[in-house]
């Protein structure tokens, strides 16, 4: 079962980090940084000074998000823990 600990991330070259895990037809796109849903806001380039996360979940590029969490209003997740993004997973495996 793939979780939060098999994302692979890496330095934005505008700020903050950026990883990403390849779930079965999908992408899940996790970022953390200035200008992000997540905690602290601050441009950090190591996701252990995270606490929370901005997560999509992309297909060929294009946001399906809303596909997988009907009732969510956008096409991002602001603000997921390490523990919601493992849910998340769980959800997008189904």
């Amino acid at each position: 079962m793939q979780t939060f600990n098999n994302i692979q991330f890496f330095k934005r070259p505008f700020g903050g980090i950026m990883g990403k895990l390849k779930l079965n037809e999908v992408e899940l796109s996790v970022v953390a940084g200035n200008g992000m849903y997540s905690l602290p806001r601050e441009n950090f380039d190591d996701e252990s000074l995270f606490s929370k996360f901005e997560v999509a979940v992309l297909r060929d590029g294009n946001f399906v998000t809303k596909e997988f969490f009907p009732n969510h209003h956008d096409d991002v997740l602001g603000w997921q823990t390490r523990n919601d993004i493992d849910e998340l997973i769980k959800i997008i495996l189904k």
